[in-house]
C-alpha cells in the first residue's frame, strides 16, 4: 500500500486564501450596502460568518475522519502482514 501525498505548491494555497478572502470581502460588501435596516444587515452578516465557520468545520471533520480511516487501515495491513509472516515461518 503506497500512499503518498503531494503538498500543494504555495502558489495555489495563496490563491485558495486570497479566494475566500475576496468572496468573503464581496459578500460583506454587498450586504452593507444593500438598502436595509442596520439589524436585518447583522442579521444576514452573522449568517455568513457562521456559514464560513460552518464550511471550515465540515472540511476538517471529512480530512479527520479520512485520515483516520487511513490509519486504521495501516494498522490492519500490518497485523495481517505479520499473521502472513508467521505463517510462513510455520509452513516452512
Amino acid at each position: 500500500m503506497n500512499t503518498q501525498n503531494q503538498p500543494h505548491s504555495g502558489a495555489w494555497v495563496a490563491f485558495s486564501y486570497a479566494q475566500v478572502a475576496l468572496a468573503l470581502g464581496m459578500t460583506i460588501g454587498g450586504v452593507l450596502f444593500l438598502p436595509l435596516d442596520v439589524w436585518i444587515k447583522g442579521y444576514m452578516l452573522m449568517g455568513v460568518a457562521m456559514l464560513l465557520s460552518s464550511a471550515i468545520n465540515i472540511t476538517k471533520t471529512i480530512r479527520d475522519v479520512q485520515e483516520a480511516s487511513r490509519l486504521v487501515n495501516k494498522i490492519e495491513d500490518a497485523k495481517t502482514e505479520q499473521l502472513l509472516m508467521r505463517m510462513d515461518r510455520n509452513a516452512a
